[in-house]
């Protein structure tokens, strides 16, 4: 499985979008909301509602199962 190159989320076959620059570079993006920010040069991890802004703070819902 890939993972969206700006929130993190899980992509399954046959779903989202594939980007590849001239250089060879390959981008995956879940939906046109990742793709746009991604496009206008905002980061993932300093997006509020992202899996890697989740991870980075420590607000994981999938860690804190206490």
């Amino acid at each position: 499985m890939t993972r969206c190159n700006f929130c993190g989320n899980e992509l399954f076959e046959g779903r989202g979008k594939m980007l590849v620059k001239n250089d060879g570079k390959i981008f995956y993006f879940c939906s046109s909301k990742c793709e746009n920010n991604w496009n206008h040069g905002k980061q993932g991890k300093h997006t509020r509602w992202t899996e890697l802004y989740r991870k980075e703070t420590g607000r994981d819902k999938k860690t804190n199962k206490s």
